[in-house]
């Protein structure tokens, strides 16, 4: 039986990797800060609260990732753990870089330490690559990253591209664009829009208040990206590829989308608010999901208007 530590598992990819990664006959091990007290909402929404195995690991501290991974002697380690968000990521960019790039390291230096043949998954994201207009990034898309989170999760990458080239550790990362589910909590702003029109459309009188409704994205279905995961540590080499759907869509539409979902005009119930606006922003994210479909046989099902249909039919 293979073993898998997953680090963040109470998180929307990690609760649905845990799924994914129990239906082919995984021991998965998850991990919080304090496993005690974690409710793992997510896994006992998924039906699977009890058939994981949890430890309490702080990445930021190496002594805990040694312990836990000494403990464990997992065959693959998802690293899903971090601050996720790029908003919050201009409030608090020390413990966003520090949460992102110094537990990264951790994992990649405890692997070599122990020197077991353990295959490690790096969440990256598609932010490093920063504003590219029209233009679809892929492997060789240089990053240009324009918020902490992004810088941080730059860092990250650079680090499992290093640990890979310098000390031949199985190690790649994953450039995720956009991906979304009923397990988005509301902060994200996907969840954010799906919920108010939700609640209006049961007789709520609020208005939903939103930034630039312009920007673009490239939003996916996240449990078919925790699928590439998987599949990036099954390869006979390691690498990194990019996760996307191939096509963007603008905030404005996914907003019509759920509204429309939800039996209502949108130009009624959402106002813009400016202190919603972000310091830097990309206009436009679009990922080239090529390598991916060739070399893991990876492709996207889903994409934003059947994303929103099922968070709606899911709330």
């Amino acid at each position: 039986m293979k073993k898998a530590l997953i680090c963040g598992i109470s998180g929307q990819d990690g609760s649905y990797l845990a799924k994914l990664l129990l239906e082919k006959g995984y021991f998965v091990c998850g991990t919080s800060r304090d496993a005690q007290v974690s409710s793992f909402r997510n896994l006992l929404r998924l039906g699977i609260r009890e058939k994981v195995k949890y430890e309490s690991l702080v990445p930021t501290d190496f002594r805990s990732v040694l312990q836990v991974i000494s403990k464990v002697e997992p065959d693959e380690i998802y690293n899903l753990a971090g601050q996720t968000s790029v908003g919050l990521s201009f409030e608090q960019p020390v413990e966003t870089l520090e949460s992102i790039a110094t537990g990264t390291l951790n994992f990649l230096e405890a692997i070599r330490f122990i020197g077991a043949p353990i295959k490690f998954y790096n969440a990256g994201s598609s932010e490093c690559f920063g504003d590219l207009g029209d233009r679809p990034a892929d492997e060789n898309t240089p990053f240009r990253p324009r918020s902490p989170y992004a810088v941080a999760k730059s860092t990250a990458f650079w680090q499992v591209a290093n640990y890979r080239e310098a000390y031949d550790i199985f190690a790649c990362s994953g450039i995720l664009f956009n991906h979304e589910s009923p397990l988005r909590p509301t902060r994200f702003v996907t969840q954010k829009i799906v919920a108010a029109a939700c609640a209006i459309a049961k007789g709520s009188q609020e208005k939903l208040r939103l930034g630039n409704i312009s920007v673009k994205r490239d939003w996916g279905w996240a449990p078919e990206y925790v699928e590439a995961m998987y599949l990036m540590l099954q390869q006979d080499r390691p690498d990194d590829y990019v996760i996307a759907t191939g096509q963007s869509y603008a905030l404005e539409e996914f907003v019509i989308e759920a509204f429309h979902c939800a039996g209502l005009n949108w130009q009624d119930h959402v106002v813009t608010d400016n202190s919603l606006l972000r310091p830097t922003d990309l206009a436009v994210s679009k990922g080239n999901p090529t390598k991916a479909k060739e070399k893991l046989g990876w492709q996207a099902q889903y994409k934003m208007p059947d994303v929103v249909r099922m968070m709606v039919e899911a709330y």
